[in-house]
């Protein structure tokens, strides 16, 4: 494996409450190296906008300047993590968890996520 892609909420621990992180999460992303997914910043906003994570609004202000300050990586959404996502042979219907371990297999990243349904991923390594 090449690195540690952050779920979102990882990505939004890490940012502003570490201490929510576990302990092998935190090793991990103080030793490797980190990337961050563009569908990160969409989900942040939009949860957001719903009034689901109201703490996130220095992240959705300054998503880039957030990301750099974890000496992460950008990760963009390409067509072929897109088209990926789509073929993935998982009943998993949330749209940023399937881009997310898309992108994971794609990138042959490790993702860093408390979300058990990600353990689900047909061929995702998930570290929590």
């Amino acid at each position: 494996m090449r690195g540690l892609l952050l779920d979102t909420h990882a990505f939004f621990w890490s940012a502003l409450y570490p201490d929510r992180l576990s302990a092998a999460a935190r090793s991990a992303i103080e030793h490797d190296d980190l990337f961050v997914s563009a569908v990160t910043g969409y989900e942040l906003a939009q949860k957001f906008r719903l009034g689901r994570m109201p703490d996130a609004l220095p992240l959705v202000d300054s998503f880039s300047d957030a990301v750099r300050g974890l000496l992460a990586t950008h990760l963009p959404v390409t067509d072929h993590h897109a088209v990926r996502a789509g073929l993935l042979d998982w009943s998993h219907r949330d749209p940023f968890d399937r881009i997310l371990a898309a992108q994971a297999l794609a990138e042959d990243l490790v993702l860093a996520s408390r979300d058990r349904a990600m353990t689900t991923a047909p061929g995702v390594t998930v570290l929590w």
